[in-house]
This record gives structure tokens, sequence and C-alpha cells, in this order.
């Protein structure tokens, strides 16, 4: 009950964080703790930290510590380092060059084609290096193209709900990308044939209704995304992105064994610090808020189960997608599909369903999929107060979230 209520003061404290802001500016002689608090990356660490001490208190050091034990920090871990790989000089421009090579083929106008583009195929990278690393490369292309001028707030927010929802979906085509398709992949034996047959081309058709749409209703105002990006840095050898793209790629394949993707990432470093010249600052303190976010989502979701898997496990099939679709929002679409591989003996229709409907729902809210942290991170400099206002992304994210919908459960 003390982490029930601790996870829904959570949910509130994300949508109260311009409050916190405003005590900044208002009560000064706080304005450390007030903007700390403000920080939505901090909002599930802090809470994670006051459910240990409740732990601490009522139940002695060594169940609190074996709880803590007992939890898989991988995924906060393995986001940590591949952001910061993902958000280097190297990294980002062989992606834009990539992006901006394909859209001289698009037959559009070039602030239109690199719009669709970063809303579209990046997200659907995503199936193959993971979608947190989709999420750094978008956003951060995002940033420096869309959001380096002036926009207006509207464009901003209907950009951010897209790319969280495409983000979210775009990540289907494979088992091993996706959070929530990760959790359940290998107990359910779904590979990657199985999982394009009944996620990926639907998927795929939502990603491109999503991106086409948003680029048709805004079209007037991307038309200094085809400008390049003004620069004085050189251009980074052939040879030092080679070895960039092998340390993603070598994070990516060892995904799931910490040991090996944090030995390869120290490695990383170290090369990084070796040819500094080739280098822009890295994303160190918003990789590390982002896995500080997600670790206190792991510490709080593991006292969740007692009321989250009876609300699952007593819908049908075709309840169950929207059921899933709408919890995602308040808690992590990852922990719901965990829930379900819990579970022995569910149909094949409702493990699906499931599955369709936590990665529907994963672009309503910051902690509704992994990626969104990340994302938010690095683009909320752009928006007013330097927050994003949850029931802003909330209400931009419904139109897309709504075509998903329809590609899942129609075609």
């Amino acid at each position: 009950m003390i982490g029930a209520t601790l996870f829904g003061l959570a949910v509130l404290h994300t949508f109260s964080t311009k409050f916190f802001e405003h005590l900044a500016h208002t009560q000064t002689r706080h304005a450390g703790i007030w903007h700390l608090l403000g920080e939505v990356e901090v909002v599930f660490g802090f809470w994670a930290m006051v459910l240990m001490l409740f732990m601490f208190g009522l139940s002695g050091k060594q169940e609190a510590t074996a709880y803590l034990d007992s939890r898989n920090f991988t995924e906060p871990l393995f986001v940590f380092a591949i952001m910061v790989i993902a958000g280097t000089r190297p990294i980002l421009q062989f992606a834009g060059a990539a992006v901006r090579f394909i859209a001289r083929y698009v037959p559009l106008p070039p602030g239109m084609a690199l719009y669709f583009l970063l809303l579209s195929c990046v997200p659907i990278l995503g199936s193959f290096i993971t979608e947190p690393a989709a999420m750094t490369l978008a956003a951060l292309m995002l940033r420096d193209t869309l959001f380096a001028r002036e926009v207006s707030t509207k464009l901003k927010y209907v950009t951010l709900g897209v790319l969280f929802v495409n983000v979210s979906i775009g990540g289907t085509l494979t088992p091993f990308a996706a959070p929530p398709v990760l959790m359940v992949a290998a107990k359910w034996n779904w590979d990657i044939w199985f999982m394009v047959a009944n996620f990926g081309w639907k998927a795929a058709i939502a990603v491109f209704v999503n991106a086409g749409c948003a680029m048709l209703l805004f079209r007037r105002e991307l038309g200094h995304m085809a400008t390049q990006p003004t620069t004085s840095t050189a251009p980074v050898p052939l040879s030092v992105v080679l070895v960039h793209l092998f340390f993603l790629a070598a994070v990516v394949v060892f995904a799931h064994h910490p040991a090996v993707f944090m030995g390869l990432f120290l490695f990383f470093l170290g090369f990084t610090t070796a040819y500094q010249r080739h280098q822009d600052q890295l994303i160190l303190r918003e990789a590390l808020l982002v896995a500080f976010f997600l670790a206190g989502l792991v510490v709080l979701g593991g006292v969740q189960q007692w009321w989250l898997e009876p609300v699952l496990m007593g819908m049908d099939a075709n309840t169950v997608f929207f059921g899933a679709t709408a919890l995602t929002a308040i808690t992590d679409n990852a922990a719901l599909t965990y829930l379900g591989s819990l579970v022995n003996g569910l149909s094949l229709e409702f493990k699906t369903a499931l599955v369709a409907g936590a990665v529907t729902g994963g672009g309503l809210t910051l902690i509704a999929n992994a990626p969104n942290p990340a994302g938010a991170a690095i683009l909320k400099e752009k928006f007013s107060d330097n927050t994003i206002q949850p029931l802003g992304l909330l209400i931009a994210a419904l139109p897309p979230t709504l075509v998903a919908i329809l590609a899942f459960r129609l075609l």
C-alpha cells in the first residue's frame, strides 16, 4: 500500500514539475531544491528513495537491501550507455548525412522531406539500433534543425507527441529493440518473422501516416529545416565514425549483458578522450538523469504487481488491448508486458493484444516508454520554462495514438 501510494504521488509529481519551477523563481532562498524537484527525470528516483527509507524503517536493512538486489537495472544502464554513444558528433554527423542524402530523393520540399524522415525512418531504425538510440538520434537532430529557430508551441508539442508514439511502435519490427517486446520475446518464442508479421508492418504504416499528417499540418513552418546547420567544426574522419559505429553496434548486441556493454562503454570513453578534437561535449548529464529516472521506475514499479496483475488478467483479449494502452500512460509499458509474461496459459490473441496495447500507449506520457525521458531531456530546453507540460504532451500524442490503435486493431 505504501508503494502504491508513493507511485501515485510520483505520477502526480510528473504532472506538477512546472509548479516546482515556479517556486524556484518565487522562493529563491531554496531555489536549488525546487529546481531539483522540477526536473522530471529526478521524480521517480526521488520517490524511490522515499520508498527505500520506508523499507529501511519498517522492515530493516536486510529486507530493504534484498529488495534492491532483486531489481534488474540492466535497462537503465543500457539506456545511459547508448544515449551517450548515439549522441556523439561522429554518430550525429553520419546519421545527419544519411538522412539528408535520402531526403534529396523524396519528392517533397527539402524541409518537409527532412521533417518526415526524422519522424518516420529514424523511429523505424529503432527496430535495429534499439529505441533509446533512435530516440536520442531523432531528438538531437530535431533540436539542431527544427528547433534551431523559434517555432510555434503547437508544432513543438505535436512533433514531440508523434516522435514518442512513433518510437514506441517503430521498434516492433524485431524482438530485441522495444523494451515491452524484449520482456516477453524469449519466453513466448517470438522471433523476427513473428514480429514483422504480427506487429511490424502495421506499426510501419502507422508511423508513416503519423509523420505524414504532422508534416502536412505544419508544412509552412518547416522551410528552415532545409538549411544546413552552421558549424565551425571540421568533418569527422571516416575511421573515427567507423569506430563509433562499432561501439554502438557492440553495445546493442550485448544489450542484455551489463558487464559486457558497460566495459565496452568505458573503452569508448577512453577513445573519445584520446580523440577529443573529433568530439563535442558528451551528453553525460542528460544520460545520467534518464538512467536515474528509469532506475527509480524499476524500484517503484517492483511493488505494483499486487494491483496491476489482477487488473490486467481480469480482462479478455479485446479489452486488454485498450486496458494496456491506458495503463501504460501511468506506468512503464515494459512493466505491463513483464507481468503478462509471469502468467501461464495465456492465448496467443491475449499476448499479442497485451503487447500491442503496451506499445500503442507508449507515447502518451513521459513515463509510458523507457526512451521518452531521453527525448524529453534533450528537447525540454526548447520549451517554455524548460518544461514539457504533461497535459500538452498527452493531448498532442492522442491523435497519433489513435492512428496506432486503428492500425493494430483493423489491419
